[in-house]
C-alpha cells in the first residue's frame, strides 16, 4: 500500500489539472503556433509559466485504484499487476480468465 499523503497529493494534481486544463490547452495552441508573431507566442509561454506547476497535466501519476502502487500499472483496469492478478484469479474481473497453455 502506498503512502496515504502520496495518493492525496496525487489526487490535488488530479483536481488542479482539471480546473486549468482549458487555460493551459488555449495556451499551448497559441504557444505552438507558428504562424503567430513571435511575441504573441512568448506572452502565451509567459502566461503557462504562471499556471501553478501541478496544473500541468504531465505531474499526475498513475496509480492503483486499490492500493495506489504506482508501478506496473495497467490503464485499461486501473489496477497494478498484483491487484489484477489477485481480482483476476478470484473472478471479480468480467471477461479476465487465466491463461494456461
Amino acid at each position: 500500500m502506498a503512502k496515504l499523503s502520496s495518493i492525496n497529493k496525487n489526487e490535488r494534481r488530479k483536481k488542479l489539472v482539471k480546473k486549468y486544463a482549458a487555460k493551459y490547452a488555449k495556451l499551448k495552441a497559441i504557444a505552438d503556433d507558428k504562424a503567430l508573431d513571435d511575441s504573441e507566442r512568448l506572452i502565451a509561454r509567459l502566461k503557462l509559466a504562471e499556471i501553478p506547476r501541478n496544473g500541468n497535466p504531465t505531474r499526475v501519476r498513475n496509480r492503483c485504484a486499490t492500493t495506489g502502487r504506482p508501478r506496473g500499472y495497467y490503464r485499461k483496469f486501473g489496477l497494478n499487476r498484483i491487484e489484477l492478478r489477485d481480482l483476476g484469479n478470484k473472478g471479480l474481473i468480467p471477461g479476465l480468465t487465466k491463461s494456461s497453455w
